[in-house]
Formats: structure tokens, C-alpha cells, sequence
């Protein structure tokens, strides 16, 4: 039998905190019939199990007779599971509270409990709005419908109609523009995380159609404090996906502020907020607007011990990814690649903590971020290193943006270790690969071209030409809207003045900062 068979009870016990299995093992007991609980015995074993084993567990409880119908033993014990945590995290989740408060108005209206069944309603519809649970509104509004019709009209005034029917249309309204808004954000992404962000006519246009059919959605006169996020989360993020980063600038400091005026919600939406402020940090990057980013660092890193208490684990990987990759990201743009390396053991330790709840992308931009500050203090194998777990890392296939920056670092990195006999397989195989994928974008035809001719030339002399060609021309695709979304990446002109200069990366890299911030 597979050690790893039927690992849904290990994950879910494994996933719980002290609180809620000390609340488990309580709440089990309490809905126990005799004295043994082959439950608690399980979920002990499992507990303490390092990896999950289930000819461990059989061995262990040999002879028990719940083995012989295991299956049905384990899907019990993961549904009481889940009804020890419905049951524990009642008090702090909203949704969960006006649906038990609903599900009470429904037992009452059956019960022809009507006065009672209102008030119930009343008191769930209250925390509907005050939350903005448009979707539970909108089922409070039916079950409303259900005890007037029931009581008969007479019991309601026309006011009272008129005014649920008001309710209706609004909820609505929203409820339509929401939903739409959503599918079209999900459009916008998916594109977005496989292709980046345009860099041709065709690409644009894919964008463009996106955007097309949001501005022809009807935006209600009156926007939830979602929506509204929603909105403009929607506008920066297609503003970034077409190279306007000014406008994409705009859209994120409007949510910035939408959140300010509603401090109460940044708690409730952490993943959101902490979302605007690392891509405004990333937008401002692209403007040299050091002390701004900074400040919204610092905001980040204050939110994440404010939230310490509070924060699930999907938002402890978010502080591990974001925070890491920000501080990395500012340190190898202003040259400081030693402090980005002293981040590397911290960052290691996360990667192996995180290790299977980190997206793949996720660990891409930690891993290339990485390999960019080694490169900078010209450690290339261990750059090597880090940009080989891009390149090996099957999973981020449709990462196109990402992996194929690293093709290019990895071609820089074989021309500096001077690996000239593995430098025309590497380049080979990145023609293939961005032809494949149809990348054969202006800025990577010219660099391929150019390294090829590098990697073939008789001496330095003409290298040295090769060089100062391949420079002029880089230069020149920074300032095409399309290309220049490649240096976002990495500096490749300016390590190309540096071997022209004959002049450290680091040391030419320092210099274009400083003079970029004077």
C-alpha cells in the first residue's frame, strides 16, 4: 500500500494550530458514545506523523476493528474535523454568522413563526449590508419575498414593497457588475501571468479587447467598497499590462487611498491591500522613486506585524514572497548586491518552509532575483545555481515571461564563467525555445544574434566591436514601449558598457543609479 495514499485527513490535520485541535479534541469528545474515541487516537497518530504513512497508522492499530472500514472511518473523522472548525470559527466569521441567523429565519418561516422569522431576517439583513454580502442579501431579500406572500399582502404597506423591490434591483445591479467585473479581471490575468505584458501589436490588441468589454459593462451609481476596490484593481492591472505605468501608478494610488478612508477594511482585506502596495513599490521602481518605495516597504513590513495576530497562512506566504522579493528587487536596482545576498539564507529557509504552498512563479522571481545579486558581485556559479531552478522547473512552462529572461541571464552567465564549449548548445537551445513560444521579439532576435557572433569571434578586438555595436542598438530598443520591458528584468546594457568599459557590473550599475537619483 502507497505510503501516500489518501493524504486529505494528514493535510487537514496538519493544517490546524493549537487552538483549533486543543477546540477538536473538546468538541470530539463531547459528541463521543462510550469511552474509547478511535477519533482522537487517529487524529493523535496522524498528529505526529512527519510524513504521511498509512501502513504506519495499520500497523500501529492492528487488530482494531475500525481498520476493517478504514475509508469510512477517515472520511468521519475529517467531516467532524470540519464541523469542530465550523463550529470554532463561528464567532469570527461574518458569512458563516448571517447564514446560521438565515438558516434560523427559514426554520421559523416553516414553522409559521413569522413575527420571528422578520425579525431574524432583519437582523441578518443588517449584518448583510453592514459587510457588504451582496450574495446573502440577495437570498435574505427571497426568503423576505416568501413570509409577505405567506402572511398575505394586507400585513404589508406598498412603501414596503416598493422599497424591497428598490433593494432587489440594486443588489442587483451590483451583483451583475461584480460577477462581470471578476470573469474579466480572471481574463486579464491569466493572459497576463502567460504572456506579460504586451510586446506586440497582437498582444495589445488581445489587452485592448479585454478592456474594450469592461468600459461597455453598466457601473451601478452606487459601488460597494469591494467594487469599487475591485474596479480599480482592474484599471491598474490593465494599465500595467500595456506599458502605461502612469496611469497604472494613478489607478493603484486611488485604491491606496479608497482603503485610507476605510481603515476598518484593511484588515478584513490584507491580501488585497498588501497586493497594491508591492505592485506600487514595483511601479515606482521603473520611476527611481526610491524614498516613495521605501515608505510603502516600511507600511508593508508595519501591516505585516500589525496583522501578526490575524493573518492565515496564505497571507504569511504572502509576507514571506512579497516583502523578500520587494527588498531584494531595491537592492540589486541601486547596485547593493552584498545586502541582497545576506537576505539568501533567510529567503532559503522560507522556500523549504513554503516549499509546496509557494506558486511556482512565486519561487521564480525569489530565485531570479537572487541570481541577478550574485551576478552582481560576480559569483556566477552560484547565480548558475539560481537561475537553473528557473530553467529546470517544469511547472512555470506557461511563466513565459519569467523563464525567458533567464534563458538570456544564462547565456551572460556561460559567457562570463567562459563555458565556450556549453555557450552554443545554451544559445541553441533559447532560439528554440523562444521560437516555440513565438518570443522572437525585437529585443531578443538582436541580443541572440549579437552573443552568437560574440561566442564565434577570433579575439577580443572583435569582440570588443560586437560589444559596442550590441550597446548602441540596446540603448535604443530602452526607449521602444515594447522592448523595454525586457530591462525590467535585468540591465543588459549596462552589462554590456560594463565589458565595453572593461569596468565592474557593479561598479557602472552604482554609477547609472546614482545619476538616475541625483
Amino acid at each position: 500500500m502507497s505510503k501516500t495514499a489518501s493524504p486529505a485527513l494528514y493535510e487537514l490535520i496538519h493544517s490546524l494550530t493549537k487552538s483549533e485541535k486543543r477546540y477538536f479534541k473538546i468538541y470530539a469528545s463531547r459528541h463521543t458514545i462510550g469511552e474509547v474515541n478511535n477519533g482522537i487516537r487517529i487524529f493523535d497518530f496522524i498528529d505526529q506523523q512527519s510524513n504521511f504513512d498509512e501502513e504506519e497508522l495499520r500497523a500501529y492499530f492492528k487488530g482494531e476493528a475500525f481498520l476493517n472500514q478504514f475509508p469510512i472511518t477517515k472520511n468521519r473523522l475529517y467531516e467532524q474535523i470540519l464541523n469542530a472548525l465550523d463550529a470554532f470559527h463561528i464567532k469570527s466569521d461574518i458569512e458563516a454568522q448571517i447564514n446560521q441567523t438565515l438558516h434560523s429565519a427559514r426554520i421559523l418561516y416553516s414553522k409559521s413563526l413569522y413575527d420571528h422569522a422578520e425579525k431574524a431576517l432583519a437582523k441578518a439583513k443588517k449584518q448583510a449590508i453592514k459587510n457588504e454580502k451582496s450574495t446573502l442579501l440577495l437570498q435574505i431579500l427571497d426568503v423576505e419575498k416568501k413570509v409577505i406572500e405567506t402572511r398575505g399582502y394586507a400585513r404589508s404597506s406598498k412603501n414596503k414593497i416598493l422599497k424591497s423591490q428598490n433593494n432587489s434591483s440594486l443588489l442587483i445591479q451590483q451583483h451583475a457588475f461584480g460577477n462581470k467585473l471578476w470573469h474579466l479581471k480572471a481574463q486579464l490575468f491569466i493572459l497576463l501571468n502567460q504572456k506579460g505584458q504586451a510586446r506586440s501589436d497582437e498582444m495589445l490588441a488581445q489587452y485592448q479587447d479585454i478592456y474594450k468589454t469592461y468600459k461597455e459593462i453598466e457601473i451601478p451609481h452606487s459601488l460597494s467598497f469591494y467594487h469599487q476596490y475591485l474596479q480599480f484593481h482592474f484599471e491598474s492591472a490593465y494599465h500595467f499590462a500595456i506599458a502605461q505605468h502612469g496611469k497604472c501608478l494613478k489607478y493603484l494610488r486611488l485604491n491606496i487611498l479608497h482603503f485610507k478612508e476605510n481603515p476598518n477594511k484593511i484588515t478584513k482585506f490584507a491580501n488585497e491591500y498588501f497586493s497594491i502596495l508591492t505592485n506600487t513599490i514595483h511601479i515606482l521602481s521603473k520611476s527611481q522613486s526610491t524614498k516613495e518605495m521605501v515608505s510603502y516597504l516600511n507600511e508593508l513590513k508595519g501591516l505585516a506585524h500589525q496583522l501578526k495576530s490575524a493573518k492565515n497562512e496564505d497571507l504569511k506566504i504572502k509576507l514571506f514572497s512579497s516583502i523578500n522579493s520587494i527588498e531584494l528587487k531595491m537592492l540589486n536596482h541601486q547596485a547593493k548586491f552584498e545586502h541582497a545576498i545576506q537576505l539568501v539564507s533567510t529567503i532559503e529557509a522560507g522556500l523549504i518552509k513554503y516549499d509546496e504552498e509557494l506558486t511556482p512563479a512565486r519561487k521564480a522571481y525569489l530565485a531570479f532575483n537572487i541570481a541577478i545579486a550574485y551576478f552582481g558581485v560576480n559569483e556566477f556559479n552560484k547565480s548558475l545555481k539560481w537561475i537553473n531552478m528557473i530553467l529546470n522547473n517544469k511547472c512555470l512552462d506557461q511563466k513565459e515571461d519569467i523563464v525567458s529572461f533567464a534563458h538570456l541571464v544564462n547565456l551572460i552567465i556561460h559567457f562570463e564563467l567562459k563555458n565556450n564549449e556549453l555557450l552554443p548548445y545554451a544559445i541553441k537551445n533559447t532560439k528554440r525555445f523562444l521560437s516555440k513560444r513565438k518570443r522572437t521579439y525585437t529585443f531578443e532576435t538582436v541580443f541572440l544574434q549579437y552573443i552568437s557572433k560574440i561566442n564565434q569571434a577570433n579575439d577580443k578586438y572583435e569582440i570588443e566591436l560586437y560589444l559596442s555595436k550590441i550597446e548602441t542598438e540596446l540603448l535604443t530598443l530602452k526607449n521602444d514601449p515594447y522592448e523595454s520591458i525586457a530591462f525590467d528584468y535585468f540591465d543588459f546594457h549596462i552589462w554590456l558598457k560594463s565589458k565595453v568599459k572593461n569596468k565592474s557590473f557593479q561598479l557602472i550599475k552604482r554609477e547609472e543609479f546614482l545619476k538616475a537619483t541625483a
